[in-house]
């Protein structure tokens, strides 16, 4: 995956085998999950549209969330770090992850910059073991 806000690769898994390895996975480098929004779904009943599951997690790690909150309260508009588990059209299960160096870096904050590498270094330990 080539974007600058983000990062992840296809699966070897159906699509509720990728929930739930991603969310133990994202469990092991201490974060939760705060929110669950069912992008299919939402669209399925708003507009009557199909399409393939496509689920965004809020994963929060606590310690580092009250670290950048502290230091800058209004950053909660940048969290939680998004992870998007995805089904494309040919059946393949893609997991991707908001890149929090892209993100926090529009924080101008010096205290913040390693916080940002801290979570990305976690999320990509995720994604290796994916």
């Amino acid at each position: 995956m080539s974007i600058k806000f983000g990062f992840g690769k296809p699966v070897d898994a159906n699509f509720d085998d990728a929930v739930r390895i991603v969310t133990d996975e994202l469990k092991k480098e201490g974060f939760g999950i705060l929110s669950e929004i069912d992008v299919a779904a939402a669209l399925k009943e708003k507009l009557g549209k199909d399409m393939p599951p496509y689920l965004i997690l809020g994963a929060c790690n606590p310690p580092l969330a009250h670290q950048a909150v502290s230091a800058v309260p209004e950053i909660g508009l940048l969290l939680p770090c998004n992870v998007l588990v995805r089904e494309d059209e040919t059946g393949q299960v893609h997991i991707s992850f908001m890149d929090p160096g892209a993100v926090l870096g529009l924080v101008d904050n010096p205290d913040i910059e390693p916080l940002a590498g801290e979570v990305k270094s976690k999320l990509l330990r995720v994604l290796d073991n994916l």
